[in-house]
């Protein structure tokens, strides 16, 4: 008989291991009987277990788990050989299919995506809906059945056109947040290559780098100098060190478990190989339920607590509306009293404002995605508008990032200059002073050594790279003198030991052991953070010269001013034979400093990165846009001034003359770091460049902005640039570069890392929200209009004394619901302004409804209103004959015919007028019924088009007019429509009024628009 406590597991090599397991286990039967797996579907009581409960329809299979010892007390052969994957090539295609079929995706569960049925439930629950429910009740209860019907038409194509435009705005952000999850690094098939975190399966060996952050559990096979933050899963605020030791105990707590890393941890530095042992929800991660990856993008923003703000007021103030039209009627009420104060309460609450919102942000979003940049999170979408500064990194965002070394100096040799450009490895270096070719002597060979040996990048002959742009250019100089690292390994060079580069120090370092089984450190990082490492320097006749601190200084600085005043980034390189065995010690616990020691010089090398054609345009189209940007990066001074002179950050000619940081536009970090809070704020302005900037300097920045009143925008890419991500108002990652954290913490993803994709996420930032601001003002002019014509009107009486209502219940609900949200649903829609990155950035105070706004909505609303009563009157008093007839708010009867004659013609022109409203709003300050050469036009037979059909092409607001107009026409003129269910009758001379009063709005709003520009700044 099996025992029941343990679990034998046979192998396909014939082998087999007996394994301790729980007594709930199911056996269930693998494809190729080499194993056996246990499912998570039950718990220990029987029932479903939570993941199940979460999600039951996601996973076609049960999510299968090795039952086992704990992994982190297994060798790496058992696991390997549990997990059937090999160490070197990881899994084949065909494997990694069949896991994923067994066990899902790498993803927590609980999201649920986009769900139809809730989506649509939800447009029930608003304040409209319930106006809306209560007329289709009250005209039900009074067997007014077309019009309960028609107010019921009306709820669900609202409830629908939401759901339309709010599903598929949760489409796109759904797709938008898969597009800027994290990747990894795996071993497949024996090569390397980046999948999306979700597809990983268990028994992938993953490549684990500084900033990753780990996208599943995983067993450590290699490390080398490999810190991990665990604080999420420990609440250890120090970072881990992690070996690939087997550990004997298997009740070691989760912390102190150095052989495993988990989900959702961060690489704090170093660099690892592991191999993955759990996903989804079986990770550690995944056990507690929580997610560190979710973003807060389904909570409201700013914006829209504006918004729903503006319909609680908009709601209330309807109520009031209603209180007004009992009061009228002396609460002596029937039922076409009760419907007529509803649907004038409908009437004062703009109900397609919610929907045309989320198209506009949702259309703002994929605009921004097109141009390569993921937004994160809604708010960011709003802020970009008012962002005033630009803090942004050099290299790769302002540059190319494809870097060459084009010049270096060595003691007693002099400048040198290397040909060829780009990744190619053919070219030579040529001493400057006599033009001759370089020479190979000793000396020589440690500097190329140390370029080629303490780099972590990979160059093939096809001019194939992958790794750091620096250390890529480093490795391509190394190639074009013949000992590029591949003809070094070779010769028998190994890696003992790695200490990657730290932005903290700005320096890396390797250990090697020679071909003779001696050992060296080479080392480069900036000259500042290697100078006061070095004992000495390696002449030209590869002889080591002593010396102090300051006799280096003295010889070397000037050199790497005359490197980086050409835009050269420079980097020093040193070396240290290490000689006595007490300096050999293991590579997982040697510290750093007893290798970063008595270093002696080799030399600086000049790196260029040249800048982005693109990067000198979108800075000056800042500037025109009243936008500073700030280049903080940790290049040496003059390096980032020569850049930023190049880009326009500042004026072409500034520095050159005279030391750069003495007006304090340019400031070195050291410099910056020690000013305190005070004296930061006393300056006239802040700095334009900021070298050798470190992440604390960037948060600094930050910092003194806000203190300022000012708008940020923060770039970067690596794990240090978090802090200063999140501080900012908006941060923006990398996403060729940036690491999971620093896209983690960040608002907005640059695609393509380029800063000239900042600038077009701006001006769209500036696009969502004037639009926002367009079509707000149009929908509430609406409401206004009619709340003042159906207010004024009461004081229409018929031979009985009832009031005799301008407009019916279904012709309030036409002009508020079909004439106005189309429309606004082409503003929110409208082009780029030309002069929109021509103006400052929106204040902060500046807010939806501003004044000038406010200001607005009521101007044109009376306006529009008041045109319309005059209408109204016109065709009554002087055209007609005066007879509101009896029961015309109800029935038609033949004394009704004239009152339904000016219902038509007031009908007519408030939708009319509406719709050439929204025409208005497309520039809520300039003219736009003017004749377009009073205007600029040069184009005779444009001249007298006005300029609202002249400009930028917004074909969604033209299908927008000619299909509410459509249907007007359709609600004037065919029978029964018009008379039973509009209350109304067709129109014939009243459309020459209608067109009178057109004009006549046209020339009132330009003469209100021509004192706005003269009172109200923009």
């Amino acid at each position: 008989m099996s025992d029941p406590q343990n679990t034998t597991i046979s192998f396909a090599d014939g082998g087999t291991t007996t394994l301790p397991t729980t007594t709930n286990e199911k056996k269930i039967p693998n494809n190729d009987s080499t194993l056996t797996l246990a499912t998570d579907t039950e718990s220990k009581s029987g029932k479903t277990s939570i993941k199940d409960k979460i999600n039951p329809f996601n996973r076609k299979k049960p999510l299968m788990r090795v039952e086992g010892p704990p992994y982190h007390t297994m060798d790496l052969d058992t696991v390997c050989s549990l997990l059937k994957t090999n160490l070197e090539r990881g899994m084949d295609d065909d494997q990694v299919e069949t896991r994923r079929a067994e066990c899902g995706f790498n993803e927590l569960q609980g999201s649920g995506g986009v769900n139809p049925i809730q989506l649509f439930i939800k447009q029930f629950i608003n304040l409209l809906v319930m106006i809306l429910l209560i007329a289709t009740i009250v005209s039900f209860v009074y067997h007014d059945w077309i019009e309960g019907g028609v107010i019921c038409f009306i709820m669900f194509l609202n409830a629908f056109v939401g759901f339309m435009q709010e599903f598929k705005a949760e489409k796109t952000m759904e797709s938008l947040r898969k597009m800027a999850s994290p990747t990894s690094t795996v071993i497949r098939s024996g090569k390397e290559q980046s999948v999306p975190t979700r597809e990983l399966v268990v028994g992938d060996i993953i490549i684990l780098k500084s900033g990753d952050v780990v996208g599943a559990d995983c067993r450590i096979i290699e490390a080398s100098n490999m810190d991990v933050d665990e604080a999420l899963l420990t609440g250890e605020s120090v970072p881990v060190n992690k070996n690939p030791e087997t550990l004997p105990n298997a009740e070691v707590s989760l912390g102190d478990r150095v052989n495993m890393s988990y989900s959702s941890t961060t690489l704090a530095k170093g660099r690892g190989k592991a191999i993955i042992t759990a996903i989804g929800m079986e990770t550690e991660i995944g056990r507690i339920a929580q997610r560190l990856m979710d973003s807060d993008d389904a909570s409201k923003t700013p914006l829209q607590r504006s918004i729903d703000r503006l319909a609680m007021f908009l709601f209330v103030f309807a109520v009031i509306v209603v209180i007004i039209i009992f009061a009228v009627s002396k609460f002596r009420l029937d039922d076409q009293d009760i419907l007529y104060a509803i649907t004038t309460a409908i009437a004062a609450v703009p109900e397609g404002l919610l929907a045309v919102l989320t198209l506009t942000q949702a259309f703002g979003v994929h605009a921004m995605a097109k141009a390569n940049a993921l937004v994160r999170r809604l708010v960011s979408l709003e802020l970009l508008g008012s962002v005033t500064n630009i803090c942004s990194d050099k290299t790769g965002t302002l540059t190319q990032s494809k870097m060459v070394m084009t010049r270096f100096w060595r003691p007693g040799a002099g400048f040198h200059s290397v040909s060829g450009l780009g990744f190619t490895i053919q070219g030579e270096a040529t001493a400057e002073e006599t033009n001759a070719p370089v020479e190979m002597t000793d000396a020589m060979k440690q500097f190329i050594q140390c370029a080629a040996l303490c780099n972590m990048s990979d160059v093939q002959e096809d001019e194939k790279v992958s790794g750091d742009p620096t250390e890529i250019a480093l490795q391509v100089f190394a190639h074009k003198m013949k000992m590029g690292k591949p003809a070094l390994k070779e010769k028998q060079w190994s890696m003992a030991a790695e200490y990657p580069f730290d932005s903290t120090i700005k320096r890396m370092s390797v250990l090697m052991r020679t071909p003779d089984g001696h050992h060296v450190a080479y080392g480069k990082g900036a000259t500042e953070r290697m100078l006061d490492r070095c004992a000495g320097i390696l002449n030209a006749e590869n002889q080591v010269e002593y010396m102090n601190l300051s006799d280096m200084q003295e010889l070397i600085l000037p050199q790497v001013e005359a490197l980086a005043r050409c835009g050269l980034r420079v980097l020093t390189l040193v070396y240290r034979p290490v000689k006595t065995e007490k300096d050999v010690v293991d590579q997982d616990t040697f510290a750093r400093d007893m290798i970063e020691r008595d270093m002696i010089f080799l030399g600086l090398a000049g790196i260029y990165d040249p800048p982005r054609e693109e990067s000198k345009v979108a800075v000056e189209r800042c500037h025109r846009a009243g936008i500073t940007v700030h280049m903080l990066t940790g290049d040496h001074i003059a390096t980032a001034t020569a850049i930023a002179r190049e880009v326009s950050i500042l004026p072409a000619d500034y520095g050159l003359d005279k030391d750069p940081e003495k007006d304090g536009l340019v400031m070195s970090a050291q410099r910056f770091d020690k000013l305190s809070e005070e004296q930061i704020d006393a300056l006239p302005e802040l700095p334009l460049v900021i070298g050798r900037c470190s992440p604390e300097t960037k948060v600094k920045v930050i910092e003194a902005l806000y203190r300022q009143r000012k708008i940020s925008a923060m770039t970067g890419d690596g794990v240090n640039d978090s802090p200063s991500l999140k501080e900012a108002d908006v941060g923006i990652a990398m996403g060729e570069t940036g690491s999971d954290v620093a896209k983690q913490a960040s608002d907005i993803i640059l695609v393509d890392d380029n800063f000239s994709t900042i600038v077009h996420a701006i001006e769209e930032g500036r696009r969502v929200f004037a639009n926002i601001s367009r079509f707000c003002v149009h929908l509430i002019t609406a409401n206004v209009a009619l709340a003042f014509l159906l207010i004024v009107g009461l004081a229409f009486r018929d031979s009985t004394g009832k009031a005799a209502f301008a407009l019916s219940p279904l012709q309030i609900l036409f002009a508020n619901c079909l004439t106005t949200t189309p429309p606004a649903l082409g503003l929110g829609l409208e082009p780029v302004n030309p002069l929109q990155m021509q103006v400052p950035p929106r204040k902060r105070s500046h807010g939806l409804f501003r004044a000038s706004n406010l200001c607005d909505i009521f101007i044109y609303g009376i306006i529009v209103g008041g045109i319309g009563l005059c209408n109204f009157a016109v065709s009554m008093y002087a055209w007609g004959d005066n007879d509101f007839g009896i029961d015309c708010s109800k029935n038609y009867n033949e004394t009704c015919s004239t009152v339904f004659r000016a219902r038509g013609a007031l009908f007519t022109t408030i939708c009319c007028m509406l719709l050439m409203h929204s025409f208005t709003c497309r520039d809520l300050r300039n003219p736009q019924w003017l004749p377009s050469f009073l205007c600029g036009e040069r184009r005779w037979y444009l001249a007298l088009v006005p300029k609202a059909f002249n400009q930028r092409q917004n074909w969604y607001l033209y299908y927008a007019f000619a299909f509410t107009i459509a249907l007007l026409i359709i609600t004037l003129y065919v029978p029964v429509l018009n008379e039973v269910v509009f209350k109304q009758h067709g129109i014939g001379w009243e459309w020459g009024m209608v067109a009178a009063s057109c004009f006549v709005y046209c020339i009132i709003v330009e003469i209100y628009k021509y004192f706005k520009r003269m009172i109200v700044p923009y």
